[in-house]
């Protein structure tokens, strides 16, 4: 007697496959990228302040980069001061004439190469010639990988590489500063006496009393400051440059273009802050 024979029944309806979810990417939001440049150079200042103190401390490596930035930027500094110097002079002795002060023509151009000029005309020079170098550096080692290798072997670049330029730039901006207010000086005192045939009794007389310590010490204080800017603006453009050798190029020239609109816009502050926090000779 034969078993009877099972017929399958029909088995579950297979599941249809879920439809696979599309994701679409989300847009930034306009200005998040500006913010978070800006963090992010924050925080590789403070980095660089924190790892100043730490050692060893890179002595050879900063004498190097000092001697460097300031070889590439004296002789520049020096002979763009003349024409600053000149043209302030003829400027304000220019006006003096006009308003009948030309008693006060020296104090005022001095005052204002001091104070104004020559930070800014030592900034500049070393945001382009000094940080430019810095920056395209800092950049071809970081897309030849060697800043990833120094990292892997337990060696922070920012105390090893930037924390020596940014001492330079701050070190060779402070004595480039002096510098360039002596010829600024020198310059103007030149065209006021002899070109516009002005007295040197009366130029010097009306700096001795228009002029005071602070203005020199606010100019040195700027110098620092601009310095300071300077190096870490090239040093963060080098650590993060952007399709290769081509991006190293257009990370020095955004450097410079960076450092330049941050000088302005810090020297109003602190001038703006210099002027309401120390009262004026003579006033």
């Amino acid at each position: 007697m034969t078993a009877p024979v099972r017929v399958p029944g029909p088995g579950p309806e297979p599941t249809p496959p879920r439809p696979e979810r599309v994701t679409v990417p989300r847009r930034p939001i306009p200005g998040t990228g500006a913010l978070r440049e800006t963090g992010q150079l924050m925080t590789l200042a403070a980095t660089t302040v924190r790892d100043t103190f730490r050692r060893p401390f890179q002595m050879r490596e900063l004498i190097e980069q000092f001697w460097f930035v300031a070889s590439v930027t004296i002789l520049p500094a020096a002979l763009v001061s003349i024409p600053f110097g000149a043209v302030i002079a003829l400027q304000v002795g220019s006006l003096a004439q006009q308003l009948g002060a030309q008693s006060f023509t020296g104090g005022a151009s001095v005052l204002a190469v001091i104070q104004q000029a020559s930070p800014l005309i030592v900034a500049l020079l070393i945001a382009g010639a000094g940080g430019s170098a810095i920056c395209a550096d800092l950049g071809s080692r970081k897309i030849r990988e060697e800043l990833d290798a120094m990292e892997v072997m337990g060696v922070s670049p920012v105390q090893r590489l930037i924390v020596p330029r940014v001492l330079a730039t701050m070190l060779v901006a402070v004595f480039l500063n002096g510098v360039v207010s002596v010829v600024g000086t020198a310059g103007g005192y030149f065209f006021n006496v002899i070109v516009q045939h002005g007295t040197p009794g009366a130029y010097l007389s009306s700096f001795s009393a228009l002029a005071q310590l602070p203005d020199l010490y606010i100019s040195e204080i700027k110098a620092v400051i601009f310095g300071f800017i300077a190096g870490i603006v090239a040093a963060y453009r080098g650590l993060h440059p952007k399709g290769g050798p081509k991006g190293v190029g257009d990370a020095v020239n955004q450097s410079v273009v960076i450092t330049f609109l941050l000088l302005f816009l810090v020297n109003v502050v602190l001038t703006a802050i210099y002027l309401q926090l120390v009262p004026q000779k003579g006033a």
